[in-house]
């Protein structure tokens, strides 16, 4: 997960089944012709792998799906339930349904085909100079139409006063992961070579012949590369303090001149500014030159191109099969789209997610789970006090800090306590549905500004939805939240022992308050500010530690010719192994208290690293495991188990490993942070 990270029962007979095996999980998921030894995701999964073929339509499939899937058919449930039925014009009903509709009716979309968006590239087209350029997107920026494509701008925490909202902008200006422009090796090239030829598909479809859609992607490459050899690498970008440079507003505009800021702002609704932080100088200094050198025509072709590139999932079935074929086939190995039915819900989840969700919470989140919950969080905080406590390498003084932030996390599980207004949202069942998405971005953006522009930051936001199948640590705000989504099997059972519920849902507790003091978090004070308050001599021991996870996981071969990438997943692997040792000492402490008995002949340590395991059951594609390796900072789904587990003792205890087992890492090689 980013920075801000950024699990109730899945079915009542998987609930029914893990109660009668009394352990939480399935036996035929488990392969126990290998020893665990040898390969613990195979020992723990391989059932699960061969029962749960990749499906056409997934490049990656596992627990998460399994859960996300179940999530969908609840909230279809409940979305076409407003669909079916007469809605008063303006309610939450009609909104949710009338979208969903919208979403849904293939014919429609079929018959409008590309017409919907050609007013708008006509629009553009019709722009004569670089003045009627700027002024056409002043004017549609909050609609969609931006300057988007290079770079990004918005409000948020500032993390030297993080009490305060600060403007922020960013690096931008390409449409696919960075690597992809900058690094020369055959599957970069390969993906590079197919975002060409899919940007001539999509321009053809709108009426452009070849050459002309030829000559336009070559002018929207061009701008994408620079733009892309200007910007930092994920890696770079994990750095808080080389991302941070604020300053006031006024020589933010003598330094980076020759744009209109003050006009372009406050179209967006951001007036009277005083100050701004700008991301990565560099990237916003090379948007300005791309403005300044690049010819009127290229500028009009990167516009054209931002906004059919946003649009393709509301053209037409013809455009979206192209827009699948790059994004989903070439890019991740998918065979098919997912059915047209979960996408509408992923829509109407994106656009009304909290209104969707407190009608989820109501149907699907008993209160009991909440309470369970909230009494393994705290016992969790105990032990990663205890854990605290217990390391030598920690001078007294970093260990009164560090045990002031973790006192201080706020708790957030299942749902807000105040929800989302919608009100000022229209949804026109009469207007097609590019037409009412463009309503929709200029009444988000709206909602937006006005929630926190000169505003105190909120501490009651939530930045997922109740329905959403994963959690976050946010270090401005210092919160843990785990959405209702998440809180189900195979994370959470509410009949299963603490065996399972530890080794699943605690391990992802654990790993939420990791990220408090993960490389990036730990940079973070109680407040949320961005504060240097390790002594010099601990955070250089900390450093030092962390670096034998990054090396650990950088020199895992992911594929033949790839290797993992620990730099980019530091943040995540260290949540995983502080999540780990947290949750098993928790456990401990709980079974203290309840002892618990062997099990299918499995002891309680023993079930609770297969309950973590199990949580990580996946099949993926090779070209899945290719692009997340390059953008994704989380580990891949084997790895989580094979490389994280090795690098836990008590994990060697529960499961005789021995020297001679391939899984096997010396003592002296194994992390020692917690």
């Amino acid at each position: 997960m980013k920075i801000k990270h950024i699990l109730q029962l899945i079915t009542m007979a998987m609930s029914i089944n893990a109660s009668a095996q009394g352990i939480g999980f399935k036996l035929e998921n488990m392969d126990r012709g290998v020893k665990p030894g040898t390969d613990f995701y195979r020992y723990a999964c391989g059932g699960w792998i061969k029962a749960n073929p990749l499906k056409p339509e997934y490049a990656r499939f596992g627990s998460f799906d399994i859960v996300d899937e179940e999530n969908d058919r609840r909230i279809r449930e409940i979305i076409e339930g407003f669909s079916k039925q007469k809605n008063e014009r303006g309610t939450l009903a009609q909104k949710i349904g009338d979208l969903y509709t919208l979403r849904m009716d293939s014919t429609r979309m079929n018959k409008e085909g590309v017409k919907p968006v050609l007013k708008d590239l006509k629009m553009i087209s019709k722009v004569k100079t670089k003045e009627q350029w700027f002024d056409l997107l002043n004017r549609l920026n909050a609609s969609g139409i931006s300057f988007g494509e290079l770079w990004g701008c918005g409000v948020g925490a500032d993390m030297m006063n993080s009490k305060q909202n600060l403007l922020h902008i960013s690096q931008g200006g390409y449409s696919i992961q960075r690597d992809y422009y900058v690094k020369d090796d055959e599957a970069n090239r390969n993906i590079l070579d197919a975002y060409k030829q899919h940007i001539v598909n999509m321009l053809k479809l709108v009426g452009y012949k070849q050459e002309i859609a030829e000559k336009k992607m070559q002018n929207v490459l061009a701008i994408e590369t620079r733009m892309a050899k200007a910007g930092k690498s994920n890696v770079e970008r994990r750095d808080p303090a080389s991302n941070y440079h604020k300053m006031a507003f006024a020589d933010f505009v003598r330094d980076f001149a020759g744009f209109d800021w003050k006009t372009y702002f406050a179209n967006l609704g951001y007036t009277d500014i005083d100050s701004i932080d700008v991301g990565q100088p560099e990237a916003t200094k090379e948007a300005l030159k791309v403005i300044a050198d690049t010819d009127l025509q290229a500028l009009k072709d990167l516009t054209e191109w931002q906004v059919l590139n946003s649009s393709g999932n509301m053209l037409g079935d013809e455009v979206y099969a192209e827009v699948f074929d790059f994004y989903g086939r070439k890019m991740t190995g998918a065979k098919e789209p997912k059915p047209r039915w979960q996408r509408s819900v992923s829509s109407v989840n994106g656009i009304l997610g909290e209104a969707v969700g407190q009608l989820y919470v109501e149907k699907y989140f008993p209160a009991a789970n909440k309470e369970r919950m909230l009494e393994m969080i705290h016992n969790l905080q105990k032990a990663l006090g205890e854990r605290i406590d217990a390391q030598d390498w920690m001078s007294q003084e970093t260990k009164r800090a560090a045990h002031e932030k973790l006192d201080a996390f706020t708790i957030k599980v299942g749902y807000p306590d105040k929800w989302r207004d919608y009100s000022a949202l229209d949804i026109d069942p009469k207007k097609s549905l590019y037409e009412n998405m463009k309503q929709i971005h200029i009444w988000a953006h709206n909602d937006y500004v006005a929630r926190k522009w000169k505003k105190p930051v909120d501490p009651t936001e939530w930045h997922m939805t109740p329905q959403t199948v994963n959690a976050y640590y946010n270090p401005t705000t210092n919160e843990i939240c785990f959405p209702a989504g998440i809180l189900q099997y195979p994370f959470f059972d509410m009949q299963a022992d603490d065996a399972f519920n530890y080794g699943a849902i605690g391990v992802v507790i654990g790993h939420e308050m990791s990220h408090g003091f993960d490389d990036q978090g730990r940079q973070f004070d109680k407040e949320g500010n961005f504060r240097d308050w390790w002594t010099p001599e601990d955070a250089e021991q900390y450093k030092q530690r962390a670096q034998v996870i990054k090396d650990f996981f950088s020199a895992i071969k992911v594929l033949p010719d790839l290797n993992g990438n620990g730099d980019l997943c530091c943040g995540e692997n260290l949540g995983d192994h502080g999540g780990l040792k947290f949750a098993y000492a928790a456990f401990q402490n709980a079974m203290k208290k309840k002892p618990l008995e062997t099990k299918e002949g499995f002891t309680p340590e023993q079930r609770f690293f297969l309950a973590y395991a199990g949580v990580w059951a996946q099949n993926i594609t090779e070209a899945e495991i290719r692009h997340r390796t390059t953008m994704d900072p989380h580990a891949l789904g084997e790895w989580r188990v094979n490389g994280a587990l090795p690098l836990i003792d008590a994990w060697y205890d529960a499961f005789d490993i021995k020297a001679d087992d391939p899984l096997y890492v010396p003592v002296e090689k194994r992390v020692k942070i917690w």
